[in-house]
């Protein structure tokens, strides 16, 4: 959802938002409204401010609770660091995290759960014959398949059974 929710935006700043238009001839009332809107556009020395039951109100718990372990290890080395690198570090440790949870999970998928005779699903992964072109060794290319029943075994003719 937008954050206008569909409405198109409308600027508060008027009619003297750009220079040109301040140029031709401003009111009185003009005047002081443009002051007390730029007075209105400085942020206290304490803002933003970061408040906790907000936050538990908007995020997800589930999203809580698997942030938790990097948000008390980065909290705690934020004053060693510094705020915005503590952040930027545990941005970076978080994504590489789930990379890493990635490439572990799809290689396990790989690796225990192939196609062969025994299982119906699984990924079903191929070689094919290599490239040899003349004056290589090999030119020829002779199959180690010599008969019909070595194609579509899917691994029975080399189990132990």
């Amino acid at each position: 959802m937008s954050q206008t929710a569909g409405v198109k935006p409308m600027t508060i700043i008027g009619r003297v938002a750009s220079e040109r238009e301040r140029c031709l001839g401003m009111t009185d009332a003009e005047r002081a409204w443009r002051k007390q809107w730029l007075q209105d556009q400085i942020l206290a020395h304490n803002e933003p401010v970061y408040v906790q039951e907000y936050w538990n109100e908007r995020v997800n718990p589930l999203r809580r609770i698997y942030r938790k372990p990097l948000d008390v290890i980065f909290n705690a080395l934020s004053p060693v660091l510094g705020a915005q690198r503590a952040i930027d570090y545990r941005v970076i440790t978080g994504k590489l995290g789930m990379l890493a949870f990635g490439i572990l999970g799809i290689h396990y998928y790989f690796k225990y759960n192939g196609n062969d005779w025994t299982k119906k699903g699984g990924w079903r992964v191929l070689k094919s014959k290599p490239l040899v072109l003349p004056g290589q060794p090999g030119f020829p290319f002779k199959s180690e398949r010599t008969k019909d029943d070595d194609y579509g075994t899917r691994g029975f003719k080399s189990s132990p059974i």
